[in-house]
């Protein structure tokens, strides 16, 4: 029987220990803090969660056009949505932990040994926890990866945060400065900014998500100033300190901006010191990440790595895929290369974004060739009965086959509707087989179906 030494509970952990163990490997699970790691505990649940309920107020808050009014207390105001960040914040904690449980759960079901512990590469095959040791014909490294600390602007837990200290805030902070505008940073200052924050997100580039498509994050911009964000283009933050209780950030061009709090999203730096990696063979690069293959396999033999540790997409299913192909290979089974082409990823904003296959900034490049179809979402009429006039749906082909090549997704529940072109990407559909599905009326996924029209149309001249 195979023996594999998995070395992190989270998503590149625990979904390979469960294909390992399916394939009648002998398991071990080797996790710090909790079966699910960082992403089920403090990072992906928690803050999807925070999110939910932003959006439930962002709904509320903009009812009022569907008819929606709340009645008032007294002295004939209206009243409206309030938030206990206690519960809020409870019920996350709450909610991660349970998942954490129906982890464990299903790990221990398929026979997996779960040590709770740090652990550290003696040579390839021998795994310490302590005073144990653990001979593995096979190690798998899926340690994950935690916020970076910018100098100068050292969390204190209190005023200054980093996200995973955000449950433990005793009210909602009243001025919320978020310092980086990447997909963490989005995410956090439109949440906090719909609970009821007043936010200013500082962005050291020419606007917000910088490396997604372009259009959809012009969209995002022009929804978080409406509802009252302060955005800060070509801003970069120097340094923060605490004044008394509040925080005062200070950019690269002299400007102080002040605030109640202050929340640092500016990267993730790989958990890979300690433990004994370089020392085994494993290499790494210039910035600590463990290299990789196509294969999840690194330069040391019988060892491979999974997820956030490895820096190709700092995503829970590419962190769990890596791990699935990397006990496919080492226990014999066919296998295919990761392929990050078919990657669909989501940015949790309201409206949510949705990507899937080539960009839009390769077609512009002239690296992949392409007809491209846009469809604002103020024309379908789904979203107009919800109010949804925020966003749209942009699909990309091949010029002459019509092969779908990937697209764009912005409203709400986008990470739902971007399945479909997920799988017309992966199974190299065209737009006239798109075009040819049904789609429910009236339905936001119409615009998709209805995009692969108006592309199939434009091939037959």
């Amino acid at each position: 029987m195979t023996r594999v030494a998995i070395i992190g509970g989270g998503p590149g952990g625990y979904e390979s220990a469960l294909v390992a163990a399916q394939l009648g490997a002998d398991v071990t699970l080797i996790e710090r803090d909790g079966p699910g790691g960082a992403c089920v505990l403090t990072d992906c649940v928690p803050s999807k969660t925070l999110i939910a309920t932003s959006t439930r107020m962002a709904v509320l808050s903009e009812s009022a056009s569907l008819g929606v009014r709340f009645s008032g207390g007294g002295d004939g105001e209206v009243g409206g949505p309030e938030v206990d960040l206690p519960l809020v914040n409870k019920r996350v904690k709450e909610l991660a932990w349970a998942q954490s449980a129906d982890i464990e759960q299903r790990v221990a079901d398929e026979g997996v040994r779960i040590i709770r512990g740090e652990a550290r590469l003696v040579d390839p095959q021998i795994v310490a926890v302590g005073d144990e040791r653990i001979h593995a014909d096979v190690v798998l490294v899926a340690t994950g990866a935690t916020p970076r600390v910018l100098p100068g602007a050292e969390p204190d837990g209190e005023r200054i945060l980093n996200w995973r200290q955000l449950y433990d805030l005793p009210e909602l902070p009243e001025d919320l400065i978020v310092v980086g505008s990447g997909v963490t940073g989005a995410e956090f200052a439109n949440a906090y900014l719909a609970l009821g924050s007043r936010v200013t997100l500082v962005s050291s580039r020419d606007h917000v998500l910088p490396n997604e498509d372009e259009d959809a994050a012009r969209v995002l911009e022009e929804v978080f100033q409406r509802r009252g964000m302060n955005l800060l283009a070509r801003s970069r933050a120097a340094g923060v300190k605490r004044v008394g209780d509040s925080v005062e950030v200070t950019l690269t061009d002299g400007r102080t901006v002040s605030g109640s709090h202050c929340l640092m999203t500016v990267g993730m730096e790989p958990n890979t010191r300690g433990l004994g990696l370089e020392e085994a063979g494993v290499r790494l690069d210039d910035c600590g990440f463990i290299q990789v293959d196509k294969v999840s396999r690194t330069s040391a033999p019988h060892v491979y790595a999974a997820g956030d540790c490895t820096g190709v997409l700092m995503l829970a299913s590419v962190a769990a895929m890596q791990g699935r192909i990397a006990m496919w290979h080492a226990l014999g089974e066919a296998v295919q290369p990761l392929k990050l082409g078919w990657v669909a990823a989501n940015i949790f904003t309201d409206p949510e974004v949705a990507t899937v296959g080539v960009s839009q900034a390769q077609i512009d490049s002239g690296e992949v060739p392409a007809r491209i179809v846009k469809l604002p979402l103020a024309t379908n009429p789904r979203a107009k009965m919800q109010g949804f006039l925020d966003g749209f749906v942009k699909l990309f082909c091949r010029p002459a086959t019509g092969i779908v090549l990937g697209g764009v997704i912005v409203a709400p529940r986008a990470s739902e509707l971007i399945l479909g072109l997920s799988m017309a990407v992966q199974q190299h559909l065209t737009v006239d087989q798109v075009a040819h599905t049904f789609a429910v009326y009236p339905s936001v996924s119409g615009s998709i179906t209805e995009a692969a029209r108006r592309l199939m149309q434009e091939s037959a001249y």
